[in-house]
């Protein structure tokens, strides 16, 4: 089974509730449509009421079972997710009136229905901008308990004929963490293996990536990246990680046996670990465009209940990718 009809096929067993905050857009309607005819998750559309009907007629489609609407001005939660608003934000003295006010955005109040458990994740950034999505995750929903970093990543799918090594993989971080130090590093390296066993069921296999290969060069960029290996061992001993590697010997068995011999990947890593969102994002866009791979993402980690960012480029499909990592997540959380 390819990964994206497994992933698809684990969020349908699941019949999560995902909350859409961009519900008038025409993607986002048609994407909320499929989701639920295909029974990928429950879906709730969050918007202008009539705005959102409107779409649906322009596309020719009915609101089915499975999907809700919900208009914050008209919201029978809106008083509760007000004073939850409230609650939250009071210590940046935010007042009941403006937590009211607040929770009519579309953004803030899909946030607060996760937060409160009227749903289970939540995705939005089809208009809006990653920093606003991620700020009002950050500010509403907040960090899984013990975790320090919230981070990205993408999940790279890769099925076509002409690639040299199928399934999933993960880049990360490739959309969030600017220049992480090494224990920085290490979280996003041990998240991510968390997530790549949450969305595929697979056996993690981290390489922590550099242009060094076991001390071939010198250098406080190689540093960083050997010392957030050795971090990322002493709190996961079991975990199949190795670094510093280039991705050639992380990627290549041949290559691996050549310069990083006895490595525990032995060329067939699956989660990669860049030293900084420069060379993350700029690897990610290359497999996608040049090589063809399915990107979806950036997908966040470390909060404590989903919630996910779109490209503001992002097809339909995109939405339904990331409404069915979205709820995969929701089942790990939950």
């Amino acid at each position: 089974m390819k990964p994206l009809e497994a992933l698809l096929r684990n969020a349908a067993r699941s019949r999560h509730k995902i909350m859409l905050s961009e519900g008038s857009a025409l993607r986002v309607v048609q994407a909320a449509y499929d989701a639920a005819s295909k029974g990928i998750a429950r879906i709730g559309l969050v918007g202008d009421q009539d705005q959102i009907e409107g779409t649906f007629k322009t596309l020719g489609l009915n609101v089915i079972d499975g999907i809700s609407l919900h208009d914050p001005a008209r919201s029978s939660h809106r008083s509760e997710l007000a004073t939850l608003y409230h609650e939250l934000r009071k210590h940046k003295g935010v007042t009941l009136g403006e937590a009211e006010t607040a929770a009519l955005n579309p953004h803030v109040f899909a946030a607060l229905m996760v937060k409160a458990g009227h749903a289970d994740g939540t995705v939005g950034g089809a208009i809006a901008t990653t920093a606003e999505i991620v700020r009002t995750a950050l500010q509403i929903i907040g960090p899984a308990p013990g975790n320090t970093l919230v981070s990205s990543f993408f999940l790279m799918l890769f099925c076509e004929v002409h690639h040299a090594r199928k399934g999933a993989m993960i880049f990360a971080d490739s959309g969030l963490v600017v220049d992480p130090n090494a224990e920085e590093m290490a979280q996003i390296a041990l998240s991510s293996a968390d997530s790549f066993r949450t969305l595929t069921g697979e056996l993690p296999r981290v390489a922590m990536l550099s242009f060094s290969t076991r001390g071939s060069s010198e250098h406080h960029a190689v540093s960083k990246v050997v010392t957030a290996t050795r971090m990322a061992k002493e709190h996961a001993p079991d975990l199949l990680i190795d670094g510093e590697l280039q991705f050639d010997a992380a990627f290549v068995p041949d290559v691996a046996a050549r310069k990083a011999e006895g490595s525990p990947l032995e060329g067939i890593a699956n989660v990669f670990i860049f030293p900084n969102l420069e060379s993350g994002n700029i690897a990610y866009k290359i497999a996608q465009r040049i090589g063809g791979a399915t990107a979806i993402g950036p997908v966040l980690q470390g909060l404590s209940k989903p919630a996910n960012d779109l490209s503001r480029g992002c097809t339909s499909e995109d939405i339904l990718h990331m409404i069915a990592v979205t709820a995969a997540q929701a089942s790990a959380t939950s």
